[in-house]
């Protein structure tokens, strides 16, 4: 397939600036790929679709504040830094990208905070954007992460024109963050409370934890329309060997195995065995799914509305069916539900 085929109109305003008032109230789309039907439903009613043994595998990564202000050597102008991964812990070296980034060269100091005790040097060039910078701070590991974590905001996507709010700290964190490694949050994983998760739990629904530290790279724009010829930037995942039994053992029983969020979905399809199972991994992955793709350990799939041309999009056709996905978002956009990070969510069956 190419990259015009993923192409439609988004309208701006059905960009969702703010989440659902309530996680588990947000609207839900149902797709039945076998009856080729679209239900529309609240999020909390996902639990009629699951019984007992089935599985939902979860990302548990956590977004850490990324995103710090700091102010240019000299000249004082303000400088955006987003902290994409941490290079070396005991020189505290840092990938970045920073804005505006024909400011910002080699040798060039930033400080940030009133009180300027963080430090930042350049010591090199790694995209027109990005940036390694050296962190220069008096103090133990923990207290310089301690303050990364003090002046860093909530990594918020560049599509919220609005100023970052209180309630984002919580909110763009799914209730079940445990690994702390990721800029962006799983969105899929959002719209579960804590009260939708005991549900489930009490109806004997299984949950199997795995981690992919997303990063920036997920988001990049594709532009090649040949799409064998786009690169994913590679993303650490973790799957322990519990969450395979967990996995492994619906697929055994036939059950109903649903990867809540294109970044599970890219996890578990980055270790499968040769007889079709799940298995334990710590690394990296540059999986990159688009259609046509035979997809190994999901039959079911949670997931946002995504943007136009987005690797996004592309994995959730190859799951659902391209024309199926095309009929759905024309649905969607005349039934005005919320698009991206914030936006409403879908359930593939």
């Amino acid at each position: 397939m190419k990259l015009s085929h993923f192409s439609f109109d988004l309208p701006d305003e059905l960009l969702a600036e703010h989440p659902a008032e309530h996680r588990d109230e947000a609207r839900l789309m149902v797709l039945n790929r076998e009856k080729q039907t679209i239900e529309h439903k609240q999020f909390k009613d996902i639990i009629d679709y699951f019984d007992e043994g089935d599985v939902m595998i979860l990302n548990n990564t956590k977004v850490f504040p990324a995103r710090l202000y700091g102010n240019k050597e000299k000249t004082g102008a303000r400088i955006e830094v987003f902290l994409l991964r941490e290079l070396n812990q005991d020189q505290r070296l840092w990938d970045v990208l920073v804005d505006p980034a024909r400011k910002i060269r080699i040798g060039n100091k930033l400080y940030f905070g009133e009180d300027e005790t963080l430090v930042a040097e350049v010591i090199d060039n790694t995209t027109s954007r990005g940036r390694t910078l050296r962190f220069l701070y008096d103090g133990s590991y923990t207290d310089f992460r301690r303050k990364l974590t003090e002046l860093g905001e909530t990594p918020l996507p560049k599509y919220i024109k609005r100023e970052v709010e209180p309630e984002d700290e919580e909110r763009y964190q799914t209730i079940f963050a445990k690994n702390e490694g990721a800029v962006a949050a799983p969105t899929a994983g959002l719209h579960f409370s804590k009260h939708l998760l005991k549900r489930l739990e009490i109806k004997g629904v299984e949950t199997a934890e795995v981690t992919l530290h997303v990063g920036l790279g997920t988001f990049n724009p594709v532009e090649v329309e040949d799409l064998s010829k786009h690169k994913m930037d590679s993303e650490e995942i973790v799957i322990t060997q519990r969450a395979a039994d967990i996995v492994n053992r619906g697929i055994e029983n036939k059950k109903r195995v649903c990867a809540v969020g294109t970044t599970s979905m890219r996890t578990i399809e980055s270790s499968v065995s040769s007889n079709g199972r799940l298995n334990e991994f710590d690394g990296w992955t540059n999986k990159f799914i688009f259609p046509p793709y035979d997809f190994s350990i999901a039959n079911c799939m949670i997931t946002n509305f995504h943007t136009p041309k987005s690797t996004l999009l592309m994995m959730t056709s190859a799951f659902a069916g391209h024309d199926f996905i095309k009929k759905a978002y024309e649905e969607a956009v005349k039934e005005k539900y919320k698009f991206y990070s914030y936006g409403d969510a879908m359930l593939i069956i």
